[in-house]
Parts: C-alpha cells; sequence; structure tokens
C-alpha cells in the first residue's frame, strides 16, 4: 500500500498491506480481464502469419518481494525521472493553455527550439475543442535468454520502471508487455501484460519485477499485438519502443528473412495507422535491429546505465 508520507527524497513510502485475500468478485474480474487480453490478442493475429501460434496472455502476480525490490532500484533511478519530469511538466502546462500541439510537420506557428533535433516537426498547430495534446506509451521488452547476458535484463527492468514512474508524474497512459516464444508445445507464444491501457492499478508497478529472461522471441507478433492495442486510443500521438537485444528467433522457422519482412510489414501496416515505432538496441544483434526498425527508428544503447535516463527524454520529446 502506498503511503500518504512522502520520504525524504520525495518518493512514496510504501508497507505491505493487511493479508487478507482478495474478494471472490475482485478475482472473477481478474479472470475476465485476463481472458479478454487472450480473446482481442488472438483476434489481433488471426489474419496474419501467426494465426496458429498457439498464445497465451498472462497478467503477472506480485508479492512483499517485488514491492522491495521495485523500491530499492526506485531510490536510485528517480533522483533522474524527477528532474526530467521538473522540465517537461511547465511545458505541459504551456501547451494545454495554450491548446497548441507541438512537434508538427507543419502548422500556423514556428518553434524555433525545435529545429536542433533535424526531424522536421518544427511547427505548432492551434487544436479543436475536442482534441487534446495528448501521448500514449508501449513499451515491450523482449524476454528472451539471451537478455540474461551482460546485465541487460537488469538494464531493461531499470529503464521500464524509469518510464511507468516519468509516465505517472506527467499523467501519461502506458501500455508494458514483455514475450517470449516457445515456452512449450501448447504455448509458443507468451505475452506478459504488466500494465493495461483497460485497467490501470498503482500495484502495476511492482508487477514489473516479474521481467524474466526466459525462451525465443516471436518479435513481429508482440509488436502486431502491442500496436493494435495503441492504434485504439484516442490520444494524438502514439509511441511503441521495443527493448531488445537481438534479432527475432522462434520455432519452427520464425527466424532469418522470413521473420525481418513479417517485422518490416507489420511497422509498415501500424504506421499507416499512427503508430510512432522506436527500437532500443541493447545487444550483439544492434545491425540486424537497425535494418529492421531502420535508422530513422533506431536507438543504439551502447551504454547499459544511459538506457533508463535516455528513453525518459525522448518520451519527453514526444509531449
Amino acid at each position: 500500500m502506498e503511503s500518504s508520507d512522502l520520504g525524504e527524497e520525495g518518493t512514496p513510502k510504501y508497507h505491505q498491506a493487511n493479508p487478507e485475500t482478495f474478494s471472490d468478485d475482485a478475482k472473477q474480474k481478474a479472470r475476465d480481464f485476463r481472458k479478454k487480453l487472450n480473446r482481442d490478442a488472438r483476434e489481433v493475429v488471426s489474419d496474419s502469419i501467426h494465426k496458429s501460434v498457439k498464445l497465451i496472455v498472462h497478467r503477472p502476480d506480485y508479492g512483499f518481494e517485488s514491492q522491495e525490490e521495485y523500491n530499492s532500484i526506485c531510490k536510485e533511478i528517480m533522483p533522474v525521472v524527477r528532474e526530467i519530469a521538473r522540465k517537461t511538466l511547465p511545458l505541459l502546462e504551456h501547451e494545454t493553455s495554450f491548446e497548441f500541439a507541438r512537434n508538427q510537420y507543419y502548422g500556423s506557428k514556428f518553434q524555433a527550439d525545435s529545429v536542433a533535433y533535424q526531424d522536421y516537426r518544427y511547427f505548432a498547430k492551434k487544436l479543436p475543442p475536442t482534441e487534446s495534446p495528448s501521448l500514449v506509451v508501449g513499451i515491450r521488452v523482449d524476454e528472451s535468454a539471451s537478455m540474461a547476458a551482460f546485465g541487460r535484463l537488469e538494464a531493461a527492468k531499470r529503464a521500464v520502471i524509469a518510464v511507468y514512474e516519468f509516465c505517472q508524474i506527467c499523467h501519461i497512459p502506458i501500455l508494458i508487455y514483455g514475450d517470449t516464444a516457445d515456452a512449450s508445445k501448447l504455448e509458443q507464444m507468451s505475452i506478459y501484460a504488466y500494465t493495461d491501457l483497460d485497467q490501470s492499478d498503482a500495484n502495476d508497478r511492482f508487477r514489473l519485477m516479474g521481467i524474466r529472461a526466459r525462451s525465443n522471441n516471436r518479435d513481429g507478433m508482440a509488436l502486431r499485438i502491442m500496436a493494435d492495442r495503441l492504434a485504439g486510443s484516442p490520444r494524438q500521438t502514439k509511441l511503441l519502443i521495443s527493448i531488445s537485444d537481438g534479432q527475432p528467433k522462434a520455432m519452427d522457422d520464425y527466424t532469418g528473412n522470413y521473420a525481418i519482412k513479417d517485422m518490416q510489414m507489420t511497422i509498415a501496416e501500424y504506421e499507416r495507422k499512427g503508430i510512432t515505432f522506436l527500437a532500443a538496441a541493447i545487444g550483439q544483434d544492434k545491425d540486424v535491429i537497425n535494418q529492421i526498425y531502420g535508422n530513422e527508428r533506431f536507438l543504439d544503447i551502447t551504454n547499459l546505465t544511459d538506457l533508463p535516463a535516455k528513453l525518459v527524454r525522448i518520451i519527453s520529446r514526444y509531449l
């Protein structure tokens, strides 16, 4: 449970809740929600090359150890997150009060400070009363076995926590899914729904401690499921960031050019639906990831300690 008392550094303190069980009604709602996530995900891939893949969407649980681990990591990264949020929030207030959407390819107001980014989003445009300057963020975490090497998984976990807390401060809806492939013959694709747009829970932050290095990776299927979730959001800007250390590889033949082509077709399809893709490459297959996503969507994370702050700053750019 979150205390109303703030710590010395301005972060909430947490204590273990009374160990009473959830009501039958709460348990049933959780089961129903998990079933809905499974139905929706299977529907999304039903007309793709993944239609025969046996898929299960999990809703990870958490315990007191998860809370302790989360709080330990937060103590280290929150000063950076709060500093970036402190600089970002006044921009959001200014944007809202004047009803201008920043970082547009065209518009009625030229923004000189945006030229430095060289992404052609140099203008602001007046918003109609029904349109709000808004952002929704999706983080996809590759949970393949190779993520266990060289501190990659720990870096990814810290980055996800940083992004999650930044989004909470700035009131940005966030979708965080992990995925792996080939857990068993009956579970060829596994999705781990740590946070979801349809059911936000303050305790979702503790679910993030369930991120693990598991088995193979079927990237195109994971991207399709997440991109479709984001595409249904009414938010103006939809950003999907994939944190991965390698190229796609799953049984029986999801690898090489076949898998790369599937990913590129998925990216192209959902970009037409308004999704912006970015790939944070943190492993040995950076050249392949660059080839798949293209230079304009590629983030080369050479120093893993930079990953949390770098992702938060990138997201702040889209506000």
